[in-house]
This record gives C-alpha cells, structure tokens and sequence, in this order.
C-alpha cells in the first residue's frame, strides 16, 4: 500500500469509527436512560432502580463478552464484527418497544442489547483506530472516540426528549434503533477496513509486532494500576453521566434545561478527549490526567449541591472535561503501555471492568436514591471514588520507561543477540 492509499483509507476509517461511535450503545442507550427512566418506572410501577438495573445486566454481558471480542477481532479482524454489533444494535433497541411490563422480558430485551452493543462498541472502534495510527494515536483516538460520543450522546438524549414527548418512549426506542442502522451500517460498510499486515506498512511494522499477552500485562503493576483507576472513575462518572437529568428535575430545573446541561456534558467531554488525545501525543505522561479527574470531582459537587443556571452549567462543563480525559487516554494508555500486538484482548479486559462499573453503579445511585429520597449520599461516594482514581494515576510511571514487548519476544531477542555475538 502506498502512502497516499494508506492516508486517505487512515481518513476514511477515522470518519467511519467516528461515526459508529455516535450511534454506539453509550449514545443510543447510556444517554439516553435518563430521559426514559421516569415515564418507564412510572408506566410500569417499578421503582426507579428496576429501571436503572439494566445497565448492570448490560455491564455483567459486557464485562463476559469483552476480551472475548478482543481476542476474536485480534484474530479475525474487527470490520464484520463491528457491522453485525451496529445491525443487531438497532435491531435490539427497537425491541424494547414490545416489552411486555415483567421484570423478566425487559431485561431479556436488555441483554440482546447488551451483546450487540458491546460487538460495535467505542473500546472495539479503538482497536482499529490504534491499528491504523501511530505518531497521532491519541488524537485520532480522542476524534473518533470524543468527536463520536460526545456528539452521539449529545444528539441522542434531545432526540429521545423529541420522541418521547410525541410518541411516548416505546415508539421512541423504535426510532433511536432506526437512527442506529441509518447513520452507522453504511459508514461502516463503506468505509472501514482493517489494516494491513504490519509488512505493508513499514511505519508501523514494529509497533504492530510488539506487545505482550494479557497474561504478561495483568503480570505488572502498571496493569492493576490502571484498571482499578478506570473503575475507579468510570463507574463514578458514567453513573453521573445517567443521572444528571433526574438529578436535576428532583432539584425543581426544568426538563429542558436538565437536557442543555446533558448536552453540555457530552459536548465538552468530545471536545476534551481530542484536547487530552493531542497533549497525551505530546507529552504521554498519566499525571496530565490527574488534575482532570479534579475538575470532574468540583463537577459533581456543583451537580449536586449548586444552585442557578450558571452552576449547574458550569457543572456540565467540569464533568466533561473529566469524563473526556479518562476515555481520552484509557485505549491511549493501554497501547502505549502494552503494545498492539495483543491490544483487542487487553483492551476488552479493560472494558469489561469500564462496563461492569458502568452498569452497576447506576443502580446503586437509584437504590441510595429509593432509600433516602436523594443523591446526595451517592455524589459523595463517587467523589471519594475519583479521589482515589486521582491518587492511583499519580503512581503511573512514564509509558517510555515500561518494556511493552512480551516475554516470548524478549528471549527471542536475546537469542538473536546471542547468535549475532557468540561468545
């Protein structure tokens, strides 16, 4: 492949991955849980949590399935796994619209979306993305990723708002499953490929062939620091992210403007994950994202306890930032610090914690909700979650003094070198 052919197929895989990360599982269902809680508890008399509940049934079949789909996309390629995730994706959202009113088939409708989801998911985009670029990783990740959430989350809960108020929310989820094959199946059939082989793109031959195994990476402290850093904030801020329209209607705001700060929370953490993607390209240091997970923390106060459109605004903007910087460097991070030889198993092991978090969470913000008819115990308790998170990436050291190449590789090395120079 020449230069000019790998650059223009490199633009044309970023626009798709951007795309389908608009109308992946985090836009079409994590955003817009918020503005269908409500009417959906309250047509079927369950308490809030009940509702919520499926994001941790969501979690549990992400968690099972990511590093399955890793290993899988590591092995076979990613473009006809990621097509299949988006069809049945929409296929499965617009069968929420039948479910029946017992506990058992909506969350049976849940899990189908669970499955799909997690098949045409961000961290699986970010496999082929990370394969395609090398000198502009982060930025391009930060594009495709941020662009690709924040304006699908963005989007999608005014949609559901739009829907919701015409059609009801069962008609609602059958039209967000038709934006979901109009904008993404034929983006991604058209215009993402899988790279090359690492011999046909001698730029990024090394960096394709280096990397270590799951085994090897879960055998380093950089691993269990990382991972319990995105649990760490992902949960908090994901459960936040769900919540901040209830929160904010409990607090006598409007619906709409409950909605506007939503919207600026994802307008800023798209804007922020490119913002983070190019510093990380610059200076590649964990510490760049510390003070992010601060701001995310003064957010989530001003969420809670602020008064005024000005604070509550300004609470949107803070948690974007924070929430942009943790995705932003996230699939980053793991290839920097792991290699990509192996990155679709490491990474969905990493996501797979990311969505156990993100699923069970939510729920226990309800459950602390129903039992004390307020979020205000559960805002704290994330707070102390990002702290620690905080603290935790403050302990990783620079990616270029970690040894990313597997074990296998090292004695392969060292034999080459012994044969090279004999004593």
């Amino acid at each position: 492949m020449s230069n000019a052919s790998h650059t223009r197929t490199a633009a044309q895989v970023a626009v798709a991955a951007t795309v389908a990360n608009m109308v992946c599982m985090t836009a079409a269902i994590s955003a817009t849980i918020g503005v269908f809680l409500v009417p959906i508890a309250e047509d079927f008399h369950w308490p809030r949590a009940a509702v919520s509940g499926v994001l941790g049934l969501i979690s549990i079949i992400s968690a099972l399935t990511y590093p399955v789909i890793g290993k899988a996309m590591d092995r076979f390629g990613s473009r006809g796994l990621l097509l299949i995730g988006n069809l049945g994706l929409a296929g499965s959202i617009a069968l929420l619209s039948r479910a029946s009113g017992t506990m058992l088939d909506f969350y049976l409708r849940f899990a189908l979306v669970g499955v799909f989801g997690t098949l045409a998911s961000t961290g699986m985009l970010c496999k082929v993305v990370s394969n395609w670029f090398d000198a502009r990783r982060g930025l391009m990740l930060g594009v495709t990723a941020g662009v690709g959430n924040g304006v699908g989350a963005t989007i999608m809960p005014v949609l559901a708002g739009i829907f919701l108020a015409v059609y009801g929310w069962r008609e609602s989820y059958v039209l967000i499953g038709i934006v979901v094959a109009v904008l993404g199946a034929p983006a991604l059939l058209l215009w993402l490929r899988d790279a090359p082989a690492a011999s046909a793109l001698p730029d990024l031959a090394a960096a394709q062939l280096e990397g270590m195994s799951l085994r090897e990476a879960a055998g380093t402290r950089v691993f269990w620091l990382m991972l319990l850093a995105v649990a760490a904030g992902a949960g908090g801020m994901t459960a936040v992210f769900t919540h901040v329209v209830p929160m904010l209607t409990d607090h006598g705001v409007s619906l709409g403007e409950a909605t506007g700060v939503l919207a600026v929370f994802a307008l800023v953490c798209a804007a922020w994950q490119v913002v983070t993607g190019a510093l990380l390209d610059a200076l590649r240091t964990p510490r760049l994202v510390v003070p992010m997970y601060a701001s995310a923390i003064g957010g989530l106060l001003l969420l809670q306890f602020g008064h005024g459109t000005g604070q509550i605004m300004a609470a949107g903007v803070l948690l974007g930032i924070g929430m942009g910087a943790e995705y932003g460097a996230l699939s980053y991070f793991v290839s920097r610090y792991f290699g990509l030889k192996h990155y679709g198993t490491i990474v969905g092991t990493f996501y797979a914690v990311v969505a156990l978090t993100q699923g069970t969470t939510p729920a226990l913000m309800d459950m602390s909700f129903d039992s004390t008819g307020s979020y205000a115990a559960a805002t704290l308790a994330i707070v102390g979650a990002l702290g620690l998170g905080m603290a935790l990436l403050a302990l990783l050291p620079h990616p270029d003094a970690v040894d990313r190449r597997g074990t296998a590789q090292k004695e392969a090395g060292m034999a080459d070198a012994a044969m090279a120079f004999p004593a």
